[in-house]
């Protein structure tokens, strides 16, 4: 039989054995499909699953009492609705400013535009809850600003108000970055036509600008809308009476011993988090709002009217100047004997934290540094299969690995403690369950770095690797990998910077001798160590910044090397 009769047979096949066909001739790769999908299975999808079985499942089979209960407590109820509506509030405060911020950046003549960009991802490297610190250092009983300038002694600086402005300022950076791209990517000769034809800046705003960012702000509300339902950090600091699932999840399963409860309360939270996460990742990248074709002109004249300019230069200033008092505040604090009673300047806050928790300190560098290159190099991995390979399962591989980032961290941090407390994966209590938690917690943004930059790697470069003879995994080795390098340190620095300051998921996993910075800087809050709580707070942005400039530093000098 000739070689073009047996080429017409092989595509006359069908896609699945087509498929096989192909995997069959690397053992490897069918190795490592099998092994992926065996982690994903235990470390992410299993977790979740014993957070719903120990929800309706007793020693006795089915058992729906615990949940029919929770359902119809008050209680309940009123955390689920206060979730709900903080959510809600958050993401639509968070996107209005970043908005703003986006549009003042990408649109104008405005100065100072790299100050404000620059002062404005702050939250993003930092704790979840230095910002509710600030706040009570700020506005508290013994606040510089209520206490020190006005005398108010009483001030209730705790509750929905509060939090409300925490989140909004936590997350209106996740906002920003959204739609500054998208501004960004917006052809500016549509704007410029439809003013030289005579629209006013308002109504080319209106009709034109404000329409086609309507994919980045629905995604960025949805965003905002996920992170702020799920967020434990802040709501456990400063919410008060103000009650959230997150919050009561913990409180049931650490005060009360009330597992079962505490996984009723997390599930609860999985439905409209995971909700809206597919809402965002699917339905919203589905739409086509395409305004470049050919040749992109984004040279056109910025908005220079000084009455649309100027204030939109005073209200970044004013939340850029708001955010530098937020973490001035914090590293003043760490220098304060005792805030708002002794405020002479002191070394014995670093003093404390040094003789009495370097441990934390170090065992949040070490397992960060551990996790950070195993959730990179999976995160590639699984990248690569998805956008070059071919194979049976491929969107579930893709499902399984969104499972863990999908779902909250408190749910996470249950699933984990319930999968992992029994043999033979007897895990609780040790530093692997952390590192597996933060690996497969951060994995799916190196997933997505990478499957963004093979996108626009030509697969003719690979194909050309493989017609002079070199398989797929030196091709990946040598061609695909080194061309993926930008992503590569993009998720080493996410990764690093979400394991040194993460603490929804990792609060129910630490230990007496595996204990985090996050969870000590917690624990000196809820003592009303406040300065030794802004000292950790302090150290913990000195080693994000430097791993920060390290990264960077690399990215530029590779970069040159390659040039």
């Amino acid at each position: 039989m000739s070689s073009s009769s047996t080429a017409v047979i092989t595509e006359n096949r069908p896609p699945s054995r087509r498929k096989w066909a192909a995997l069959i001739k690397e053992p490897w790769l069918i190795a490592i499909i099998v092994l992926i999908f065996a982690s994903l299975f235990i470390f992410s999808v299993y977790p979740i699953y014993q957070v719903f079985k120990v929800s309706v499942v007793n020693d006795e089979g089915l058992d729906f009492s615990a949940l029919k209960e929770t359902l119809a407590n008050n209680y309940f109820l009123t955390s689920f609705w206060n979730s709900l509506k903080l959510g809600i509030m958050a993401a639509v405060f968070s996107t209005v400013v970043g908005f703003i911020f986006a549009f003042a950046i990408t649109r104008t003549n405005m100065k100072g535009k790299n100050i404000f960009n620059l002062i404005a991802l702050l939250p993003v490297i930092s704790p979840p809850f230095v910002i509710a610190l600030s706040i009570i250092l700020l506005f508290g009983r013994k606040g510089l600003i209520t206490n020190g300038l006005f005398g108010l002694d009483s001030f209730n600086v705790y509750g929905l108000t509060s939090l409300l402005i925490i989140q909004t300022l936590s997350f209106f950076p996740l906002a920003y970055m959204n739609m500054k791209g998208m501004l960004e990517s917006i052809d500016s000769s549509i704007e410029d036509a439809s003013m030289n034809l005579g629209a006013s800046r308002w109504k080319v705003f209106r009709t034109i600008t404000l329409p086609l960012s309507v994919p980045a702000i629905f995604s960025a509300l949805l965003l905002v809308f996920i992170k702020s339902i799920e967020d434990f950090g802040n709501p456990m600091v400063i919410a008060g009476d103000y009650s959230t699932l997150a919050v009561q999840a913990y409180i049931q399963i650490t005060g009360m011993y009330n597992l079962r409860g505490g996984a009723i309360l997390a599930l609860a939270i999985i439905f409209p988090s995971m909700l809206a996460f597919f809402m965002q990742k699917y339905w919203i990248s589905k739409k086509s709002y395409v305004t470049v074709t050919g040749k992109p002109s984004n040279s056109g004249v910025r908005i220079t009217e000084k009455h649309i300019v100027w204030p939109l230069f005073i209200f970044c200033f004013l939340i850029t100047g708001f955010v530098l008092l937020i973490y001035g505040t914090v590293v003043w604090g760490a220098f304060v004997k005792v805030w708002g009673v002794n405020n002479s300047l002191t070394l014995d806050n670093f003093r404390y934290i040094f003789s009495l928790g370097l441990d934390s300190i170090r065992n949040s560098i070490v397992l960060s540094a551990v996790s950070t290159p195993f959730t990179v190099v999976m995160g590639m991995l699984i990248a690569y299969l998805l956008i070059r390979k071919q194979f049976i399962g491929k969107k579930l591989m893709e499902t399984g690995s969104m499972v863990v980032f999908a779902v909250p961290g408190t749910v996470v941090g249950i699933g984990y403690v319930l999968a992992f407390n029994d043999k033979p994966l007897l895990l609780t209590g040790t530093s692997a369950i952390i590192i597996l938690a933060l690996t497969f917690r951060n994995m799916p943004v190196g997933i997505e770095a990478g499957t963004n930059s093979l996108r626009q790697i030509d697969k003719s470069i690979e194909e050309a690797s493989a017609n002079l003879g070199a398989n797929n995994f030196t091709t990946f080795r040598r061609i695909s990998l080194p061309l993926m390098r930008p992503a590569l340190f993009s998720g080493l620095f996410y990764s690093f910077t979400k394991s040194m300051t993460s603490i929804s998921s990792l609060i129910f996993l630490v230990s007496v001798n595996w204990n985090l910075m996050t969870v000590s800087i917690l624990s000196q809050i809820e003592g009303s160590r406040l300065g030794a709580a802004a000292a950790y707070c302090v150290i913990l942005f000195a080693i994000v910044l430097t791993a920060l400039g390290t990264m960077q530093f690399l990215v530029n000098r590779l970069g040159t090397k390659k040039r």
